[in-house]
């Protein structure tokens, strides 16, 4: 009877304790039934990684992190997790990177396997490590570009206004001043012509009135003749000077030819000749009847008949 409550107390303590080994181990993310291999990775600094972090493998979970401890006394530390996936193989040089997993700034292991079949990792070796840079130092290494460019642009631009300082002296400023009150006083000139246009339209605007009237009655007395212009037989009269034209040209070949009086006059070189024959003799009657008028006219006062007229034997006397 005492053996059997020994055994019991026996019992019950060993179950006690595979409970809270159990319970222990839960607590901490683990499960110790779980035939998990463990792999050791170094960091100077584990950038907020905890215990029981999750263990990525292209986004897919596939262990935890089981332990976070320093490796000596230089700070430098070493963190073992776990890989669940039994059949999934990886060589030694595989990259495991500390990453964040959120906006909360939470973080994880990224595990980026590399495959070498002559360096194949088992459970208990060491990885290479690195850490992503999370939002934060993301943005303030895309900024920093930025930030120089907003640097230099604000020394340009206090370089710039010390130049427009120093040309500002008082006798600039007083001759923009005086430019200003120039321009102030070109406005108002503006202004009173403006509103003399205005006064002098208003009180032309029944001329104006008129004035466009006229200009629309032209553009229709120009719209009817156009109307009248395409209406013409425009062909009919082409063909009349058509035959005008023609009626010249046998004209003028027949005065070319010599037929008709007129080409006569102008081909018959006899008639030409006894033209010019009379032509001159009739100079040489005019010019007689000049030097001596008598042999031609006779007065008689006193009613005495006219001789004959004698031929004299030296006509130029």
């Amino acid at each position: 009877m005492r053996r059997s409550k020994e055994v019991k107390t026996a019992v019950l303590a060993i179950g006690t304790i595979l409970l809270f080994i159990f319970g222990y181990s839960f607590l901490k993310g683990t499960n110790i039934l779980d035939k998990d291999r463990t792999f050791f990775v170094t960091y100077d600094n584990v950038e907020g990684l905890a215990n029981s972090s999750p263990v990525t493998i292209n986004g897919l979970l596939v262990g935890k992190v089981k332990n976070i401890a320093f490796l000596n006394n230089k700070g430098k530390l070493l963190v073992s997790f776990s890989i669940k996936e039994p059949d999934f193989e990886f060589s030694k040089n595989s990259l495991v990177r500390i990453y964040s997993s959120g906006l909360l700034g939470g973080k994880s292991l990224g595990l980026y396997p590399e495959y070498d079949p002559e360096n194949m990792a088992v459970s208990g070796d060491t990885l290479v490590g690195s850490i992503e840079d999370d939002m934060l130092v993301a943005v303030t290494k895309a900024l920093g570009p930025l930030e120089d460019k907003v640097n230099n642009t604000l020394a340009t631009l206090d370089v710039l206004l010390n130049s427009v300082t120093d040309l500002l002296d008082p006798k600039t400023r007083a001759n923009l001043q005086q430019a200003i009150a120039n321009l102030n006083t070109t406005m108002e000139s503006l202004n009173g012509a403006s509103n003399s246009l205005n006064g002098l339209l208003k009180e032309n605007t029944g001329k104006l009135n008129n004035t466009f009237t006229n200009l629309d009655e032209m553009a229709s007395n120009f719209n009817s003749l156009s109307d009248s212009l395409s209406k013409l037989e425009t062909g009919k009269l082409f063909s009349e000077f058509q035959s005008v034209v023609t009626r010249f040209d046998t004209i003028a070949s027949a005065l070319e030819n010599g037929e008709g009086s007129m080409g006569k006059l102008l081909k018959d070189e006899q008639l030409y000749e006894n033209l010019e024959g009379a032509s001159k003799q009739l100079d040489e009657l005019l010019e007689d009847v000049k030097l001596n008028p008598k042999r031609y006219i006779h007065i008689s006062v006193f009613g005495k008949n006219n001789k004959q007229y004698t031929k004299p034997d030296n006509p130029e006397q």
